[in-house]
């Protein structure tokens, strides 16, 4: 089996060990098992458990990645992020939002995830470049900061387009700093908040 492989058996594996009804709020728990998204509060949203694992998986993480997370929400992407990469960087605009999945994640014992409250839209320009970064809010365009912040060789995940909907695209920076493509599929976010939001 190959690392690759390897990596992709033990995320599945945790996506099923992963309880995502420490994630919610207590009176949506009954509602954590199924596959759709949930509301946590200000206009956001815990994402649909299939869609964290398959945004996870486009990354190809490694444990050596250096990973930088825009919108910590309620902290259950950053977890999977956690477990798979050294060290997580992640970003949240809400202080709310951010304390609560802060006091999760310690409490499910992750010491590998720094922690800011600010306009995901800057990145964290501070312990860049990162080798991988998730974007877990719908950007009107791609964020000039982020593609900065973004290692040689390194790859980030980030939902493109309208409100109405989005195009999820995995991004790869070559070693001659040039910009690559692909396209995952349609999907639906909530808004990237700040100079790259919809309005």
């Amino acid at each position: 089996m190959s690392d690759m492989q390897q990596m992709e058996t033990q995320l599945y594996e945790f996506f099923h060990k992963l309880d995502r009804s420490l994630f919610v709020e207590p009176k949506l728990k009954y509602l954590a098992n199924r596959d759709h998204p949930l509301p946590i509060g200000f206009d956001q949203t815990i994402s649909q458990p299939t869609l964290v694992l398959y945004m996870t998986l486009q990354l190809d993480l490694h444990q050596d990645c250096r990973v930088l997370e825009i919108g910590t929400g309620s902290g259950y992407q950053t977890a999977f992020l956690a477990h798979f990469a050294s060290q997580v960087y992640t970003v949240e605009r809400i202080p709310e939002l951010a304390e609560k999945a802060k006091k999760r994640l310690l409490a499910l014992g992750y010491d590998n995830i720094s922690f800011q409250v600010g306009d995901g839209s800057q990145g964290w320009e501070e312990f860049a470049p990162y080798d991988r970064i998730m974007v877990t809010a719908a950007a009107a365009k791609i964020p000039d900061e982020l593609v900065q912040q973004l290692k040689p060789g390194g790859k980030m995940v980030i939902p493109v387009g309208p409100s109405d909907n989005q195009e999820l695209f995995a991004i790869t920076k070559n070693e001659k700093n040039q910009i690559e493509k692909n396209s995952l599929g349609e999907v639906r976010f909530v808004e990237f908040k700040g100079e790259y939001g919809w309005s």
